[in-house]
């Protein structure tokens, strides 16, 4: 783990600075390890939804005051007296506080989602009950009308280099 210490959660309490969750599971950060950890830690999750931590469970919980910093970031005072900051109300910080996923990512997302749709209407029938990956030539139609949008114009390959592509025959010599 490059150096990195691999400890549970109970066992950072009062020495980590900031905890972000990613397990895709809930009450992964309690309530109760909130109330122990470091003064000023800062808490936020970008796994999965709000439940990874029990942000619900704190706001109703006796003796703890939320003030408000700024948009996304909300200081928890605990009856202890000790502060925690968490971010975007525990939801996903990649999408409530940033460009996780940016307009020019998503476009290409929904589109492949679409034309995916479309493909499997097209073949009504024919499919069997499986997983398929999305044929190459939906792929490739999306990638030019992005390119055509975007005003970028690429190299055609000759029939010679699309063959050479295909094949490991040339050049591993």
């Amino acid at each position: 783990m490059e150096g990195y210490e691999v400890k549970t959660v109970e066992d950072t309490l009062g020495e980590a600075d900031i905890y972000v969750t990613a397990t895709g599971n809930k009450e992964v950060i309690t309530v109760e390890h909130m109330k122990k950890m470091k003064d000023q830690a800062v808490v936020s999750n970008i796994g999965h939804f709000d439940n990874e931590i029990q942000v619900e469970k704190l706001n109703k919980t006796k003796g703890v005051k939320k003030i408000n910093i700024k948009p996304q970031v909300d200081k928890y005072i605990m009856p202890n007296g000790k502060a925690i900051y968490m971010l975007a109300e525990g939801r996903l910080v990649n999408l409530a506080m940033a460009e996780g996923h940016p307009a020019s990512v998503m476009d290409m997302s929904f589109a492949n989602q679409a034309l995916g749709a479309k493909f499997i209407l097209d073949n009504r029938g024919k499919l069997e009950n499986k997983v398929y990956v999305i044929p190459e030539a939906v792929d490739r139609a999306i990638a030019e009308r992005k390119l055509r949008a975007l005003g970028v114009k690429i190299d055609t390959l000759t029939p010679a280099q699309a063959k050479y592509l295909e094949s490991w025959e040339e050049g591993t010599s």
